[in-house]
C-alpha cells in the first residue's frame, strides 16, 4: 500500500501525472491534426463528446471527487472506517445505477438532440452514430471518479495520475490502429476513449481504492449517505459553472464556420498544458488537506493553505502565460503543423492560444478558491458566481465574434473565467477576512511586472529564430528551446530583484522535498 503523501509531494505527483498526461494529449491532438486537419471530419470528432459530457454534468461527473471527499474525510478523521464504507457504498450504488440509467437515455435520444445542437452538422447521421459510440466512455470516467475519490481522502495520489495518462494512450492507439488499417478516421480515436477510460479510469482505480482500507461493505445499519451526497452535488449538477461548459462553447458556438470548432479546440487544448500542470494538480493535491482543516474546524490553517497556494499558484501561472504567448508561433509549428493541418492553421491557432494564455493565472486561482469553499460544505457560493458568469458568457461570446470574428471566441473565454475568478476573490475575503485574499494584490503586481519583462524580453529573440511564413521543425525548435529559456530566466531574474517572496516559498519547499525524498 504507498503511503500518504504530503501536500508539496502530492503536488509533484499531481503535476507530473498532468505534464505527462497533457503531453500525451498534444500527441493525440497533433495525431488527429495530422491525419485529418483542421477540417469538418475534425469537427464531427470534437462535437461526438458534447453530449456524452452532458451526461456526465447531470450527475455533476466533474465533481464527483470534490463532492464525496468531504463526506468521506469526516469519518476518516474521526477513525470511524466503518461509517466511511457505508458512506462510499451507499454513494457508489447510487451513482452506478444512475450514470448506466442516463447513459442508456442518452443512447436513445441522441438523435434529436444532436439534431437540437448541432443543426448545422456537415453529417448529422454519422454525428449521432458516433456520439453513442462514445456514450460507455462516461460510465468508466463517472464511476472511477468515485473510486480515485477514496484514493485522494486517504492521501494516495499515485495510481489516480495513471488514469489520464491510460486514457490518452488509448485514444492514440485507437487513432494509430485506425490509421494503420485504412483511411484515418474519428470513429477509430473514439474507439480509444471508450477502452482508455474503461482501464485506466475504471480497472486501475477499483484496484488503487481496495487497497485504501475504504470499501464496500454488506453491514449498512440502516444508514444511507445518498441524501448527504446530493445535497453537496445538487447545486453541482444544477449550477454547471463556464470553468466546465467553456470547452462546450468552442462545440457550440463554433459552428459558425468549418474548421472553427477544430482550430478553437486545437489552441484551447494546448493552453491547458500550463493551466494542467499548474492549476489543476494545485487544486487536486491540495483539496485533501483543505477538506480535513475543514473537518477538524481549523479556520485559519484553512484559510491560511488557501492563500499561500492561491499565491504560489498564480505566481507560477503568470511565468507560464509570459511563456506561452512569446512561444505560440513555434509551439503551434512543433505540435500540429504536419500533414492536413497547413501554415494558415498554424497561424490561426497561434493567434487564439496567444489570447488563451492570458487565461492561465485565473484558472489557477479557480481551482484553488473554488475548493477552498467545497472543503467546507458551502458548495453553492462558487457555483453560483460561476452561473451569474456562464450566463454572462453567451451574450460575450457572440458579441465578440461580431467583432474580432474567430479571436473574439478566445477572448471572450478568456474575460469571462477571469471575471469568475475575481468573483471567487471576493467571495473568499467576505468569508475568510480581508487579510489573506489582500496578499494577492502585491503578488499579482509582482508577478504581472515580472511576466511583462519577461515577454519583452523573449518576443525579439523568438521573431529573429523563428521568422515568419512556412519555417522549418528546426527552426521552431530552436525558437522553443531559446526563447523559453529567455523568458523564464528574465521572469525569475525580475522576481529575484523584487524580492518576491513567492519564490522564496516555493525554492524552500523544492529543498524540502528534496532532502525528504
Amino acid at each position: 500500500m504507498s503511503r500518504p503523501l504530503r501536500m508539496g509531494a502530492a503536488a509533484a505527483v499531481i503535476s507530473g501525472s498532468v505534464l505527462l498526461s497533457r503531453l500525451l494529449g498534444l500527441g493525440r491532438e497533433a495525431l488527429l491534426a495530422g491525419l485529418i486537419g483542421v477540417s469538418a471530419e475534425t469537427d464531427l470528432y470534437k462535437q461526438a463528446f458534447t453530449i456524452p459530457d452532458l451526461l456526465s454534468y447531470l450527475l455533476a461527473g466533474a465533481y464527483l471527487t470534490i463532492t464525496l471527499i468531504p463526506i468521506l474525510s469526516r469519518h476518516v478523521e474521526a477513525g470511524d472506517s466503518a461509517r466511511a464504507d457505508r458512506a462510499f457504498t451507499s454513494v457508489f450504488r447510487f451513482v452506478s445505477v444512475g450514470i448506466v440509467a442516463l447513459t442508456g437515455l442518452m443512447w436513445v435520444l441522441a438523435q434529436p438532440i444532436v439534431t437540437l445542437l448541432f443543426p448545422e452538422a456537415a453529417d448529422p447521421e454519422r454525428l449521432v452514430a458516433m456520439t453513442r459510440l462514445v456514450l460507455p466512455a462516461q460510465i468508466f470516467l463517472v464511476v472511477g471518479s468515485l473510486l480515485m475519490a477514496v484514493q485522494y481522502t486517504h492521501r494516495r495520489f499515485l495510481l489516480p495520475a495513471l488514469a489520464p495518462l491510460v486514457y490518452n494512450l488509448g485514444i492514440i492507439t485507437g487513432g494509430l490502429i485506425g490509421a494503420g488499417m485504412g483511411e484515418p478516421s474519428p470513429e477509430a480515436f473514439l474507439w480509444g476513449a471508450v477502452l482508455g477510460s474503461a482501464l485506466g479510469n475504471f480497472g486501475i482505480q477499483w484496484f488503487g481504492a481496495k487497497r485504501t482500507g475504504t470499501w464496500f461493505t454488506r453491514d449498512m445499519s440502516g444508514e444511507s449517505y445518498v441524501g448527504e451526497y446530493l445535497l453537496l452535488a445538487l447545486p453541482l449538477m444544477i449550477g454547471q459553472s463556464v470553468a466546465v461548459l467553456d470547452e462546450q462553447f468552442v462545440r457550440l458556438f463554433g459552428q459558425v464556420e468549418v474548421g472553427t470548432t477544430a482550430a478553437l479546440d486545437f489552441a484551447r487544448r494546448l493552453n491547458m498544458v500550463p493551466v494542467g500542470v499548474i492549476a489543476q494538480a494545485a487544486g487536486v493535491a491540495a483539496y485533501p488537506f483543505l477538506a480535513r482543516l475543514a473537518a477538524r474546524g481549523d479556520e485559519d490553517g484553512l484559510a491560511a493553505t488557501t492563500g499561500r497556494a492561491a499565491r504560489n499558484t498564480v505566481f507560477i501561472a503568470l511565468a507560464a502565460t509570459a511563456t506561452v504567448v512569446v512561444l505560440a508561433r513555434p509551439l503551434v509549428r512543433l505540435i500540429y503543423q504536419y500533414g492536413e493541418f497547413t501554415a494558415e492553421d498554424g497561424a490561426l491557432v497561434a493567434r487564439l492560444l496567444s489570447i488563451y494564455a492570458l487565461s492561465i493565472p485565473a484558472w489557477g486561482l479557480h481551482q484553488i478558491l473554488a475548493r477552498h469553499f467545497y472543503a467546507k460544505r458551502r458548495m453553492w457560493t462558487p457555483v453560483l458566481i460561476g452561473t451569474g458568469f456562464t450566463l454572462l458568457a453567451i451574450p460575450v461570446w457572440l458579441w465578440l465574434y461580431q467583432l474580432f470574428d474567430i479571436e473574439g471566441f478566445a477572448a471572450a473565454s478568456t474575460i469571462v473565467i477571469t471575471g469568475y475568478s475575481a468573483g471567487l476573490v471576493i467571495a473568499w475575503g467576505r468569508d475568510s477576512g480581508w487579510q489573506w485574499p489582500r496578499q494577492l494584490l502585491p503578488s499579482l503586481a509582482r508577478g504581472l511586472t515580472a511576466a511583462l519583462f519577461a515577454g519583452l524580453a523573449g518576443w525579439p529573440v523568438v521573431s529573429r529564430l523563428f521568422g515568419g511564413g512556412d519555417v522549418t521543425i528546426l527552426s521552431g525548435l530552436g525558437a522553443a528551446l531559446v526563447g523559453g529559456v529567455t523568458v523564464l530566466a528574465a521572469f525569475l531574474g525580475v522576481s529575484y530583484l523584487l524580492k518576491t517572496p513567492e519564490l522564496v516559498d516555493l525554492a524552500r519547499r523544492a529543498r524540502r522535498s528534496a532532502n525528504s525524498s
